[in-house]
């Protein structure tokens, strides 16, 4: 009954277009009166309780981050570097995309940003060079599916805070997931684009190549200051956001030159705007949880997937299909905050590690950016791109393909994932 109860109310809200937040919160209302406790006060408790937290601090810095670095020209000198060493390769704009997502990713941490960035940049470049429309789209498209994976990840800061874990070990974890990602892209790319007569840049020589790393270098250098700073324990993760922040404003204003005040403004109020997005969502994300726990839906969830409990692989791949499957009708973060309260405690049941089971389950919802009819990322670079959604959806499959075979290698062997977080932390297990 308490499912029945749950999925309705979600599903109900869902087909009548009420935003996620409204959703949340009505799931809750909900659950109270199935059990005869209903009470406002207990609602507006847990919104602000689900929001008061330290380590959520993390999300509007990064947010802000992101946006002062794509303002301030450090994406800009990210994508000039990869061309001076990759442009004159065939293919070799894709090449470029690829290395600039994974960097852009260890930047900002938001899927949308990046691919909006790459899409404005790369692609009227990718259309004169003579690439096919829908494929280059579509490796952006997947190339920025990566953010949340590499650190610093919005999501990670979200799951870390929901599951109490480590989001430093979170942030570690992600390293080599998402190089793999940037790799099983490199390869579809050369399956799919690698062999074409494409417009190829001009090689440049290595007075040019040097010349654009240095103009990189301050950008190129953020990700090693916060992941090494997180490595050595010099700051947390909350405090990376804020380093990044001022790296990002002072590199944008006074070396590149590019940010001026009015952009800072502007910066300001577009990370405000989203950080109070997420952060609602975050609030009524906290009455929801705390009814399902108050109901016992965690338990009775258990009891039926109970098949699962004594193979933590097979549950571990379940719960990633079922996100996958839920990522095509959800948007990544309310899919995060929806499932999150349920399959926690299912993976503390059957002794998953949760560290490991974040990376995978993060994979998976970010990996529905990318799918529709909801797909936001899609919708995204087709905009920025001026691309037809239908080019965009074909010319993503090869990319979203090498993404989800990933995805199922890091299910069927976590040592993937657990072995660099040891070897990063020093642990051992």
């Amino acid at each position: 009954m308490l499912i029945s109860i749950f999925l309705g109310t979600l599903l109900l809200g869902v087909v009548i277009g009420l935003p996620i937040a409204y959703v949340l919160v009505l799931v809750g209302v909900a659950l109270m009166l199935h059990i005869d406790f209903f009470n406002p006060q207990i609602v507006s408790q847990n919104m602000i309780l689900g929001v008061d937290n330290f380590l959520l601090l993390a999300i509007p810095f990064f947010i802000l981050a992101g946006e002062l670095m794509n303002k301030g020209g450090l994406s800009k000198r990210i994508i000039d570097v990869a061309l001076a060493f990759f442009g004159h390769l065939k293919g070799g704009l894709g090449y470029v995309g690829i290395f600039a997502a994974l960097i852009l990713a260890s930047l900002s941490g938001s899927a949308i940003a990046d691919s909006a960035a790459l899409a404005a940049i790369l692609m009227p470049m990718m259309r004169k060079a003579g690439y096919p429309e829908g494929q280059s789209v579509g490796l952006l498209a997947a190339g920025g599916v990566i953010a949340p994976i590499i650190p610093p990840s919005i999501a990670f800061v979200v799951y870390g805070a929901v599951a109490n874990v480590s989001i430093t070990k979170m942030f570690l974890a992600g390293v080599v997931p998402g190089l793999l990602m940037a790799v099983s892209l490199i390869l579809a790319w050369r399956l799919v684009c690698g062999g074409g007569d494409y417009q190829v840049f001009p090689r440049v020589d290595s007075t040019g190549r040097l010349r654009a790393l240095v103009k990189g270098i301050p950008a190129l250098l953020l990700p090693v200051v916060i992941i090494g700073g997180l490595r050595a324990g010099i700051f947390t993760p909350t405090e990376a956001a804020v380093v990044a922040c001022m790296v990002a404003f002072v590199v944008g204003m006074f070396v590149y030159g590019d940010l001026d005040w009015n952009g800072v403004y502007g910066c300001l109020s577009r990370a405000a705007l989203v950080s109070a997005s997420v952060l609602f969502l975050i609030g009524a994300s906290g009455v929801s949880a705390w009814l399902i726990t108050t109901a016992s839906l965690p338990a009775t969830v258990i009891a039926l997937a109970q098949p699962f409990i004594d193979s933590p692989v097979l549950l571990v791949g379940f719960l990633v299909l079922l996100t996958l499957v839920l990522g095509m009708v959800l948007d990544f973060t309310p899919l995060m905050l929806i499932m999150m309260p349920i399959v926690i405690p299912l993976c503390q049941a059957a002794g998953v590690d949760l560290i490991y089971f974040g990376v995978v389950f993060i994979m998976a919802g970010a990996l529905g950016l990318l799918t529709p009819p909801v797909g936001n990322v899609l919708n995204v670079v087709a905009g920025v791109s001026g691309t037809r959604m239908n080019k965009v959806i074909t010319g993503v499959l090869p990319f979203l393909t090498a993404e989800v075979l990933i995805l199922v290698l890091l299910v069927a062997f976590p040592i993937l994932v657990t072995a660099p977080l040891d070897f990063f932390t020093g642990a051992s297990r």
